[in-house]
């Protein structure tokens, strides 16, 4: 892991921390999105009893590199991640993969973030770089996975990050 963040409030960045802790069932302990039942306003508007299967977020930081390419400044957090990787395909991962994070907490992966037009408040015309579509114009999210977490515990910058698949057939990603 290369960052962690949470933030107690509504705001679209989310500040990065010397450590997080994850609880089960719920998320980062201390932030806005933690809870057994959804915690996004635009979801809570459509039925705030379904279940929470976005507790944590986690972007790939190869993303900022890829952006910056592209002219954009971004830095880990500032896009609402709880955990920012390097070094492992987020994005390829199937539904149901286990990411052991640092040396005892766990979540699993439940689909894609859909991005939101938020991201182009923060920087205009960052939206299309996270999201696209491909040569057979199917829809591309690239701003991160979400999860839930399993098992709880502390983790911190500099913690390694190990996937663990779920027997098959794998499932692909789609959005939550």
């Amino acid at each position: 892991m290369s960052a962690v963040s949470r933030n107690e409030t509504y705001t679209f960045t989310k500040p990065n921390r010397d450590s997080v802790t994850l609880l089960a069932g719920l998320g980062v302990e201390g932030d806005v999105h933690a809870g057994v039942t959804v915690k996004h306003r635009s979801r809570m508007a459509q039925d705030p009893t379904q279940p929470n299967l976005r507790q944590v977020h986690l972007i790939h930081e190869e993303l900022f590199d890829e952006v910056r390419a592209a002219g954009f400044e971004v830095a880990p957090g500032e896009l609402g991640e709880n955990i920012t990787t390097r070094g492992i395909d987020l994005l390829a991962l199937p539904v149901g993969t286990r990411l052991h994070l640092g040396d005892e907490a766990v979540v699993e992966v439940t689909g894609l973030r859909n991005p939101c037009l938020q991201i182009d408040t923060f920087q205009g015309g960052l939206l299309k770089q996270v999201v696209g579509r491909d040569e057979a114009g199917r829809i591309v999210r690239k701003a991160g996975i979400m999860s839930v977490v399993v098992v709880g515990g502390t983790v911190g910058p500099g913690d390694a990050v190990r996937a663990e698949l779920p027997a098959g057939p794998h499932r692909p990603l789609e959005r939550v």
